[in-house]
């Protein structure tokens, strides 16, 4: 622009320019402002609130279960996550401990939805910078996950498996073998996608040195997970503050320190080969029948034979279906380690069977505000790179 400047009768402007809401690479409805000088990004400016669903304020008229369909939908790649997240926090407020079968199984279900999580990521960042068939492979794998989830609870996105208190019911027959066949599979899976993109040209001049953060920076912005991990932050709430069993569990919390968007395409490879050890260690730990839910009749229903058979069971089953259960006066928060990063969900009870206030801690807000600060003094192309690189889910911004 200094040399346009110095022509005579030649005047150098600015210009502002909207990418999105409905642009198909900013993964949602977000809205970027951007201010640009020829190529150049020089300001930008991220706005929400397309995708607001109001799930939070809906939370306070629903019984404390029926809040789970909900929160599943709010980060839809990380539902189960999400409900994970949610229902320890419920646990903690009515002071209860789960069998431990149930937090063996609850592990496979959350690093199961963690691998289903990044391979949509993977696949969909790929498209954004031209690799079509990368997300073609990527949602073959995910299909066998959505299978697993069909084969639980007869639902392949929501399944609201997981209930507070412990599972819907028992595992179903063949689910060891289903997760221990897609196991044995999917590290040859990872082989492929990496001989697609690790080490080509394209991607390489596409994601290196794009999209940087510093490590103040990313503090600063008080950013999580993978975003946080790409520049040399080893924080995962599953090591810092374990949770369910991972204390029993054998993994790595893989960093990278480039904190570019080719740093976090490398971190997001090295935790689906973690969440596979994850996956093989507790499945081993899981008998294939057992107890599946806590042995309390005010929070769980009665077997349907006693039903069937006995008043005082049949008036529970009554109770429990149409009132619900009450949590204690107070509040709660249990953060996990979601597919995004640390995910929380603060709840708020008045001793009644509804919650008071239901407060999401959302990973995808946090990596939302970071955008600009990752964008400006790079390229217009540059920024499709970058925001995929975040893995934002704006049900998860706006809720």
């Amino acid at each position: 622009m200094a040399e346009i400047q110095n022509l005579p009768g030649v005047r150098a402007e600015t210009m502002t320019v909207n990418m999105g809401p409905q642009h198909p690479s900013t993964h949602g409805v977000l809205r970027l402002v951007l201010r640009i000088d020829g190529e150049t990004v020089i300001g930008a400016e991220a706005t929400i609130g397309y995708l607001h669903t109001g799930i939070e304020k809906t939370a306070e008229q629903k019984k404390w279960q029926q809040v789970i369909p909900l929160v599943e939908r709010m980060d839809y790649l990380g539902a189960q996550s999400n409900s994970l997240a949610y229902i320890l926090s419920v646990e903690k407020a009515l002071g209860i401990d789960v069998p431990e079968r149930v937090k063996w199984i609850r592990v496979v279900i959350a690093e199961l939805q963690r691998l289903n999580s990044h391979l949509v990521w993977l696949g969909t960042h790929a498209l954004d910078l031209g690799a079509a068939s990368v997300m073609m492979y990527c949602f073959r794998e995910r299909e066998l996950l959505l299978n697993i989830n069909e084969m639980l609870a007869g639902f392949r996105m929501f399944p609201s498996y997981q209930r507070v208190g412990g599972l819907r019911e028992d595992l179903p027959r063949g689910f060891h073998e289903a997760v221990r066949e897609f196991l044995d599979l999917f590290p040859e899976k990872l082989q492929e996608y990496e001989r697609l993109l690790t080490k080509n040209i394209i991607f390489l001049k596409r994601t290196r040195g794009i999209g940087c953060l510093s490590k103040a920076d990313t503090l600063s912005l008080g950013l999580v997970g993978p975003m946080a991990r790409a520049v040399g932050i080893n924080y995962d709430v599953r090591r810092a503050f374990p949770y369910l069993v991972y204390d029993q569990i054998d993994f790595e919390v893989p960093t990278q320190a480039a904190g570019d968007v080719f740093a976090r395409y490398l971190l997001r490879l090295a935790e689906m080969r973690e969440s596979l050890k994850i996956c093989r260690q507790a499945l081993e730990r899981i008998t294939p029948t057992g107890e599946w839910a806590i042995d309390d009749p005010r929070i769980t229903p009665p077997p349907k034979s006693k039903v069937y058979s006995e008043m005082e069971a049949l008036i529970q089953h009554f109770l429990i279906y149409s009132q619900g259960f009450t949590v204690p006066a107070g509040e709660a928060c249990v953060p996990i380690e979601g597919p995004r990063g640390e995910q929380g969900f603060y709840v708020v009870s008045d001793g009644t069977n509804r919650p008071w206030r239901v407060k999401a801690r959302s990973p995808s807000l946090l990596a939302c505000q970071a955008i600009p600060k990752m964008i400006i003094g790079g390229l217009i192309a540059d920024v499709v790179a970058t925001i995929g690189s975040t893995d934002i889910v704006l049900g998860d911004v706006d809720r």
